[in-house]
């Protein structure tokens, strides 16, 4: 395969894979080296509890493997804002973000050559997931099936997380307010030229994730990204208020047309239904309130230049390399001076 003439970045997160350490960058770096003539590797080390600290400062010696550089975090988090940290130090023309348990490296040849023919970001997502618990499989649908309907997107099929992005997009992500939470949906969303691919290998072995924090991921997610559960919130809140006025009504036309109600419940009713119809305005105006607030706190830039195209022929360059004859020189026509 011929050298491409970019420079790849290509992010890793590991932890606690001290023994797997050395030969998944070995062979990352064989099969990038062959790729393109400049490259780094950069691996985002999330607060590993093992000896992966000590691997990785032997593989940075003058003995170890070239243009690694590495980035361990004091503290565990989660996968997107791990890779966020080797995405904004990465120097590269496209950079690649690789789970290593879970990704194929052989791969990346593939996504390399969908970016050579025009797409700005390339998706490649595996059909073989890491077993997980019922409760957990049952949980991950529910939540790409509300993140589909509420965003238009299934994040799992349409935007997974081994992915390949054009500086340009990283460029646009880092433009809004939270590149984090947005890294993971914006390069699928923000109108940028885009491939998905689709292979199939089993995973490595790894643990089972937790449930909980996948959750917690999960619904900060959604939140973040969509106003549809505070929209429902308001939808909520003028149903109870529509309701308790409807409640009104009827307490008045009861006290109107029958004779026979007990003292003090139409004065008692009217009361309840009342408050609880301000209470439901009020709620739906702090929801209103807060939604327009989130809104304008992540909001990123009006706009972005995804793509810049220039016409292969200009007339002005083509009028200045043309130098106009003085008026007094004869001009030739037909083989006649004039």
């Amino acid at each position: 395969m011929a050298h491409a003439p970019s420079f790849l970045s290509v992010v890793f997160v590991v932890r606690n894979h001290a023994d797997a350490l050395e030969t998944l960058l070995a062979d990352a770096t064989q099969v990038v080296s062959t790729m393109v003539r400049d490259y780094e590797l950069i691996v985002v080390d999330n607060a590993s509890t093992d000896a992966s600290i000590a691997v990785l400062k032997r593989l940075t010696g003058e003995t170890g493997i070239a243009n690694l550089q590495v980035y361990a975090l004091t503290k565990e988090v989660d996968i997107d804002t791990a890779s966020w940290v080797g995405l904004e130090s990465a120097l590269g023309d496209h950079v690649a973000v690789i789970d290593p348990m879970t990704d194929d490296v052989r791969y990346l040849p593939n996504l390399l050559e969908q970016a050579r023919l025009g797409a700005d970001v390339v998706f490649v997502c595996n059909e073989q997931r890491p077993r997980q618990s019922l409760v957990y499989r049952l949980a991950f649908r529910v939540f790409h099936w509300c993140y589909h309907r509420f965003n238009g997107i299934n994040l799992a099929k349409e935007a997974p997380p081994y992915r390949l992005m054009s500086k340009e997009v990283i460029n646009f992500i880092l433009q809004h307010p939270k590149p984090v939470i947005t890294y993971r949906h914006l390069p699928a969303t923000g109108g940028f030229a885009r491939a998905n691919l689709r292979y199939s290998e089993p995973p490595k072995p790894q643990p089972r994730k937790r449930l909980r924090d996948n959750i917690d991921r999960g619904v900060g997610l959604l939140l973040s990204t969509t106003r549809a559960p505070m929209r429902l919130v308001t939808a909520l809140s003028l149903f109870g208020a529509v309701m308790n006025l409807l409640y009104c009504v009827y307490v008045v036309a009861i006290g109107f047309f029958k004779a026979n109600v007990a003292p003090g419940w139409i004065s008692l009713s009217l009361q309840q239904s009342g408050m609880f119809f301000l209470i439901s305005l009020v709620l739906m105006v702090l929801g209103e309130y807060l939604m327009n607030m989130a809104s304008a706190t992540q909001q990123g830039p009006h706009w972005h230049v995804a793509q810049e195209f220039t016409s292969a022929r200009m007339t002005r360059r083509e009028r200045l390399n043309i130098e106009e004859p003085p008026l007094d020189t004869p001009v030739v026509v037909n083989g006649r001076f004039s």
